[in-house]
């Protein structure tokens, strides 16, 4: 596996020339939290027969939920290893998605011995992962687990998926991207969810308040949570007069106590 801190992956084909037409997989390796693997044609790709092609995939795309896309900027360097010669690199950025899942070359280097030494051919892919919408690819570091951008603890992610799952679309208007900005976010999300999975009987007046508080600001985040006013709406049609007559009673309080303030001076 590669190394993340430095985006690079190492990839060594051993045997080269024994290939004909069969297509290689290289080990599955992680970037930017998202799991990717190279495929390689060694007697090149439909029509380019000549050339050696290299494509960057999207390992376990059927896994990932409808609507996920990542966007990564990646290079390949096919290494000269005779002294003195010169490797080859190519680069390219792209949006994968579910209908395109591996992004590459057709022709990255014509065929012949120069890059070969033992039979090897040494490959070096780097990745630099710019924007990742609506995945699940995950990946656990120090009990935190990032599902679809956020990151969350190992103890949510049931949680969290099961939301994505339900509401694939939820969170791709959301803007921020600073990580500790879009876990708060979610976490009040979660709070709001389990708010409303209690009774009508057990949902106080301050439990909707505060439910109508956090829906607002997840609204105004960009979050689409249509289906979760809905829900609120129904469960506070018994509590909206309460809400109100509490509200109208503040008021008077306040105004009661503004005139006994005048009456003292």
């Amino acid at each position: 596996m590669g190394n993340e801190a430095n985006k690079k992956f190492t990839w060594v084909i051993k045997n080269f020339s024994s290939y004909n037409s069969q297509t290689v997989y290289s080990d599955i390796f992680v970037v930017g939290r998202c799991k990717w693997r190279l495929l390689a044609f060694p007697k090149g790709y439909n029509i380019y027969d000549d050339y050696f092609s290299l494509y960057l995939v999207v390992p376990n795309h059927e896994s990932l939920p409808s609507g996920w896309r990542r966007h990564a900027k990646f290079s390949f360097t096919i290494v000269n290893q005779i002294p003195g010669k010169v490797s080859q690199q190519l680069e390219s950025q792209y949006w994968f998605d579910q209908k395109d899942q591996a992004r590459g070359f057709q022709s990255m280097i014509r065929l012949n011995s120069e890059f070969l030494v033992n039979n090897e051919l040494k490959i070096i892919a780097e990745v630099d992962v710019i924007d990742v919408v609506e995945t699940t690819d995950i990946v656990e570091t120090t009990g935190i687990v990032d599902v679809n951008g956020f990151q969350v603890l190992a103890s949510q992610v049931e949680s969290v998926n099961s939301l994505f799952k339900k509401h694939p679309n939820i969170a791709s208007n959301v803007r921020a991207k600073n990580p500790h900005l879009r876990t708060t976010y979610l976490n009040f999300l979660l709070s709001l969810t389990e708010i409303l999975c209690k009774s009508h009987e057990e949902l106080s007046n301050s439990d909707l308040a505060d439910a109508y508080s956090s829906l607002t600001y997840l609204t105004k985040a960009g979050f689409k949570l249509d289906w979760l006013e809905k829900a609120l709406k129904e469960a506070g049609e018994t509590r909206i007069q309460d809400i109100e007559e509490e509200l109208n009673d503040l008021t008077q309080k306040c105004a009661d106590m503004d005139a006994l303030l005048k009456f003292l001076k």
